[in-house]
C-alpha cells in the first residue's frame, strides 16, 4: 500500500506499507508526480511501516520513471523519513547526501512529533538533536 496526501501547498505526506508490485508502483509514482505539481521549496513526510522489498516489476517501473522523478525531487528541500527499520533510516540519509538540493533526516516511528518539528522548523538546527545516528 502506498498513500500520498497533499497536506499543504508545499507539503506531501507519503505512507508505505507492505510490498509494491508493478501496478501499485506505477500508480504511486504517477500520483506522486501529479501531487508534486506546483510545489516549490517543498517538504515531505515519508512514513515507512511494514516494509517489504518491491517486486522486480515494481523496480523496473521505478527505473522507467527516474527521469521524471529527478525533476520532481528538485521541488523539495526537506524530507523526514519515519521508520523503525534502522537500515532504512540509514539508507534514506545516504540518499539525502547524494541529492544536493534535498536534506533527508530520519526518525524512528515513535519520534513522529520530532520529525514534524524538524520538517517545519528552521534550517539552522538540521543536525542538533542526535536522533540521526545510524544504528
Amino acid at each position: 500500500m502506498f498513500n500520498i496526501s497533499k497536506r499543504s501547498e508545499d507539503r506531501l505526506d507519503l505512507e508505505l506499507s507492505g510490498v509494491l508490485d508493478s501496478d501499485a508502483m506505477r500508480n504511486a509514482l504517477d500520483a506522486f508526480i501529479e501531487q508534486a505539481e506546483g510545489i516549490q521549496n517543498g517538504k515531505m513526510l515519508y512514513k515507512i511501516l511494514d516494509f517489504e522489498m518491491p517486486t522486480m516489476g515494481a523496480l523496473a517501473v521505478e527505473l522507467q520513471h527516474l527521469p521524471k522523478l529527478f525533476g520532481v525531487i528538485g521541488k523539495f528541500e526537506r524530507c523526514a523519513v519515519l521508520s523503525d527499520v534502522s537500515w532504512i533510516r540509514t539508507a534514506a540519509e545516504i540518499e539525502g547526501a547524494l541529492i544536493p538540493s534535498l536534506t533527508i533526516k530520519s526518525f524512528p516511528l515513535s519520534a513522529a512529533a520530532a520529525a514534524e518539528e524538524w520538517l517545519e522548523g528552521s534550517h539552522e538546527n538540521d543536525d542538533s538533536d542526535g536522533e540521526n545516528v545510524p544504528v
